[in-house]
């Protein structure tokens, strides 16, 4: 009887193993295509369900110092390494501050920036009071509709929807999904705060993608925690949350529950 449970359970294992190995090569197939946008890192693609479907709304929200623009970034080297014609709108970095701490975190992209296949336009706050009829949101939607990339991402839009209305905000949603449904790629990152409750609940609900970051405390650390709260059109099932830290000269590093809680 017990040689018979241990052969079930050879079998078992051996079938997981099999499972596991076709599942790495079906996400590390993606890194060739444009079908679904991936961070490069397969460690958290597989946490991804193997990426982002392409053309796709992603909203990366958080508060302060969660990873959220690191997190953006590792999703822009993955891109830029499938072939993406990217743009990069940033209220965060300069042109050249941006490649820099990019390199820093072993995700160079300077020569997809000299090649001409990624666009960094730096933004700031400024830009808001540049035409009295027209606010950020709606010339950001007017600039995207223009130009031919593929992904976009905006980091960060929490200094522009801090000023806007309600319907402001949820027509530039309305419009980034519109654009999404021709074939954009589109990721949006913002700080927590900028919505009220009812309005986060309505601009996660048009996004196809959600990540929630966080800061959580665990003893006397502070461990940044990604929470996948969704991904519409997943070719896998997505893992729940995930513990990572940002280490210079590698980026953005997993770490296993058991010992973030050490």
């Amino acid at each position: 009887m017990g040689t018979g449970n241990n052969a079930k359970k050879k079998k078992k294992k051996k079938k997981e193993e099999e499972e596991h190995r076709d599942y790495d090569a079906d996400i590390t197939s993606h890194y060739d295509s444009k079908e679904v946008l991936t961070s490069g890192n397969p460690e958290i693609d597989k946490k991804m369900g193997g990426g982002i479907p392409a053309g796709s709304l992603t909203l990366i929200e958080g508060p302060n110092d969660c990873g959220k623009s690191v997190l953006a970034q590792q999703l822009l080297w993955g891109g830029a390494q499938q072939g993406f014609d990217i743009a990069v709108y940033t209220t965060e970095n300069t042109i050249k501050s941006l490649l820099k701490q990019m390199d820093s975190l072993a995700l160079d992209v300077s020569d997809f920036f000299v090649l001409g296949n990624l666009k960094i336009y730096p933004i700031s706050g400024e830009a808001e009071d540049s035409d009295g009829d027209s606010t950020f949101l709606d010339m950001i939607i007017d600039d995207l509709s223009k130009k031919p990339s593929e992904m976009v991402l905006i980091d960060s839009l929490t200094v522009f929807v801090t000023h806007s209305s309600n319907n402001e905000i949820l027509n530039f949603f309305t419009a980034c999904k519109k654009l999404c449904d021709t074939g954009k790629t589109i990721l949006l990152t913002v700080h927590s705060y900028a919505f009220g409750e009812e309005m986060l609940t309505r601009v996660r609900s048009i996004c196809d993608a959600h990540l929630s970051l966080k800061l959580e405390e665990m003893g006397d650390k502070l461990i940044k925690t990604m929470e996948i709260a969704k991904i519409r059109g997943a070719q896998r099932t997505t893992g729940n949350i995930i513990s990572f830290d940002v280490e210079p000269k590698f980026g953005l590093r997993i770490i296993p529950i058991s010992r973030a809680r050490a």
